[in-house]
């Protein structure tokens, strides 16, 4: 089975209408290339708010319900099955980072909450977002079942091991991620290197095919704690062994449409057997943390 993904790596533009036309304009795009899946950046709607902590900011999520039924919509539009990452607003004082999936009809095929959350200079989710309580379920649709994960969930292995093994058919992560101006060259070089190879071994260690796209552009910080974050582009997909089959620059908004090839993974899995030589009688240590006062690993 061969599928078409869109992949749109975008800026912000001036506020949420103005990024949405944008958003659209390079979903048409890459839908005139007969796309069937199209993947859209960690928080497309709208600036990277998560820059700073400011409480206004949890009103973005105010029209979590409206911004479902205008996805669902373009996806049904477009015959399109559609991955979108949104700011919801489940309950009073419980905010989620989430991937919500919508199916070519405009139905809802599933939803992902992030489950793991940064808290870094410039990347304060941990001041917005409740930790995802989902679990990693493999969202099934007409296109195949998509991992969905979102952006410093790329970091863990076990996300996308356990995707893997509930049987997902590609992994997709919607992310942000850039550089400050205050870094040198040569580090903002080590970190770029590091996020694709950290992706790239995901798609080895599972014999999975990957998708990352990531924001673009840069994005100032109001409240002048930071200039600001150059999102760093460079999203990306790669097949089962980690090949690269397109990639983007760090500086330029653009759709691109990739062939992704789902039979390619038995044919991987069968020359590299890594699933079948796992060790899970041994591996109890990874479910533990370390206590340093006893020098042993316990259970939380």
């Amino acid at each position: 089975m061969i599928i078409r993904v869109g992949l749109i790596q975008q800026s912000f533009h001036k506020n949420k209408e103005e990024t949405i036309k944008q958003s659209l304009k390079l979903i048409r795009k890459a839908k005139k290339q007969n796309a069937e899946l199209i993947i859209l950046q960690e928080l497309h709607q709208d600036k990277y708010f998560c820059i700073n902590e400011n409480t206004k900011n949890f009103e973005k999520a105010n029209n979590f319900e409206k911004d479902i039924i205008f996805w669902a919509n373009i996806a049904k539009k477009y015959q399109i099955v559609l991955v979108t990452s949104l700011f919801e607003k489940r309950a009073p004082g419980i905010y989620h980072n989430s991937a919500v999936v919508f199916e070519k009809n405009g139905t809802i095929a599933g939803k992902y909450r992030k489950m793991h959350i940064p808290d870094d200079p410039g990347f304060y989710e941990k001041f917005y977002f409740t930790p995802g309580d989902l679990g990693f379920e493999p969202i099934n649709t007409s296109v195949g079942k998509l991992g969905v994960l979102i952006c410093w969930d790329q970091w863990y292995p076990e996300a996308a091991r356990i995707m893997a093994l509930k049987g997902a058919q590609i992994l997709i992560y919607p992310t942000a991620i850039g550089w400050f101006d205050e870094d040198s060259k040569k580090e903002k070089q080590k970190q770029l290197d590091s996020w694709i190879t950290i992706q790239r071994s995901h798609a080895i260690a599972n014999g999975l095919p990957l998708i990352s796209v990531n924001r673009v552009g840069f994005e100032k910080d109001n409240s002048k704690c930071l200039k600001g974050i150059n999102f760093w582009g460079n999203s990306f997909a790669c097949g089962p062994q980690g090949e690269i089959l397109t990639k983007f620059d760090e500086k330029n908004e653009t759709s691109k449409v990739v062939k992704i090839d789902l039979n390619a993974t038995k044919k991987t899995r069968d020359i590299w057997p890594f699933l079948r030589d796992r060790r899970i009688d041994k591996y109890e240590t990874i479910l533990k943390r370390y206590d340093e006062t006893t020098a042993q690993y316990k259970h939380p």
